[in-house]
């Protein structure tokens, strides 16, 4: 029974230890989130995230971090960014090509130091904009520019210790400590919206909240199975002689996951989909045409219209195959198998393998491009049919998949150690 499982994860020292140490590292990560900046217009603050969605959305990830212009407002951002813009980059330079798929671990480790160098002029970057722009809305003042200097470097501080943060939850913890972190930030806020909900309860709206938790199960349940599903190819390695012994002869199967792209395509869609809107709420006081121009920018690019919903589900589906592109190489793979002395029964070895992997790939990809975009539109599905903001409750877009995911991840590894353990309930 699972209440066994937790019961011998807690009689576990060196498990029960990481545990703590992760539950540590959240009190941290609240602190900083509760610990503002100087010079703050709460007033305007709150009209400003009014006005711009996309640094709304921003704050729900960053548990509240935003909303409050804490020390760890850019949350895990930068560095994030840092690892895509390096994961891109492979695509250009051959040479950190090779660094991060072909040196192993010492390669990869070098790829993640390059990554953590490059998070610092980011997070100054970030946060520079970050407070011009709120400056200028009047949602901050700042009463010198050595004022605005100590902002910034304490935000950007603030960022490169959530980083260290993270990356020590996954050394001496349990999980992926910058995913968990993420996954705290989501949910911080959740208790909040539940007390909200329930201080503007209205009987007649009974029938919508059944249907809001109907769709929100079955919107988990969904999450669950694309999530974990594969699509095995069969693989078997030749029997080969090594001294006296005969070795290989074996089966086994080379899983392709149904969405091996993960949550980036939605934040590249997101990204891009919410650009135009901020430009043109910017412009949307200018005289003549150019206001004109922006407010019709601004009514386009809503998140309820039909536009932006249909653009962004779009995006979604063509950034899952370009993204996957840039991680998964099938040639990379057909060779390592070839090297290994395996290879796909009734596929020969070499460029078939390569040709035969990337066409199920193609034809695995679509049934995940078109999950996440659907996982995309779902808060506006959702507000649509119940009339309840479906952000609130982590019911779309990258909140569900993101904490779906982790959850399932960390699980996967407490029942690991478990195992390691040879208990006797697995």
């Amino acid at each position: 029974m699972w209440y066994q499982s937790v019961i011998q994860t807690f009689k576990i020292k060196d498990l029960r230890n990481k545990i703590i140490f992760v539950l540590c590292a959240f009190a941290l990560f609240r602190l900083m989130a509760n610990i503002p900046i100087p010079g703050i217009d709460l007033v305007n603050l709150k009209n400003f995230f009014n006005q711009f969605q996309m640094f709304a959305l921003l704050g729900a990830f960053t548990g509240g971090s935003m909303d409050r212009l804490s020390m760890a407002m850019l949350g895990l951002g930068p560095y994030i960014t840092a690892i895509i813009i390096m994961q891109l980059l492979t695509m250009i330079f051959p040479a950190l090509e090779k660094m991060y798929k072909e040196e192993g671990e010492a390669g990869r480790t070098k790829f993640n130091q390059y990554a953590r160098i490059a998070t610092v002029p980011l997070a100054l970057l970030q946060g520079y904009a970050m407070l011009v722009l709120l400056q200028r809305q009047g949602a901050i003042h700042f009463p010198s520019v050595l004022a605005m200097i100590a902002s910034l470097l304490t935000i950007t501080a603030g960022s490169m210790l959530l980083m260290w943060i993270g990356e020590l939850m996954t050394e001496k913890g349990i999980g992926n400590g910058v995913s968990l972190l993420i996954f705290a930030g989501i949910v911080a806020d959740f208790p909040k919206n539940v007390q909200q909900l329930a201080s503007s309860y209205d009987p007649t709206m009974i029938p919508s909240y059944v249907a809001f938790v109907v769709m929100s199960v079955l919107m988990i349940s969904a999450v669950v199975l694309i999530n974990e599903a594969r699509r095995n190819i069969p693989v078997s390695y030749a029997k080969r002689v090594r001294g006296m012994k005969m070795v290989g002869g074996v089966s086994t199967y080379l899983p392709l996951n149904i969405n091996p792209a993960g949550v980036i395509p939605i934040i590249f869609a997101l990204s891009i989909l919410l650009f135009p809107s901020m430009i043109a709420n910017f412009l949307v006081s200018s005289p003549g045409w150019v206001g004109s121009a922006a407010q019709a920018t601004v009514n386009l690019f809503r998140a309820d219209s039909p536009f932006y919903v249909i653009s962004y589900f779009v995006l979604v589906v063509l950034f899952t195959y370009f993204y996957t592109a840039v991680t998964f190489d099938p040639k990379q793979i057909s060779t390592n198998l070839q090297k290994m002395g395996g290879f796909v029964p009734g596929i020969r070895p070499g460029a078939p393998t390569a040709d035969f992997l990337h066409y199920i790939l193609n034809r695995v990809l679509l049934v995940g491009a078109v999950f996440l975009g659907l996982i995309a539109i779902t808060p506006q599905i959702v507000g649509s049919f119940t009339g309840i903001n479906a952000f609130s409750f982590l019911i779309g877009g990258t909140s569900l998949l993101i904490a779906v995911s982790v959850i399932l991840e960390t699980v996967r590894q407490i029942k690991a150690q478990l195992q390691m353990r040879e208990y006797e309930t697995f």
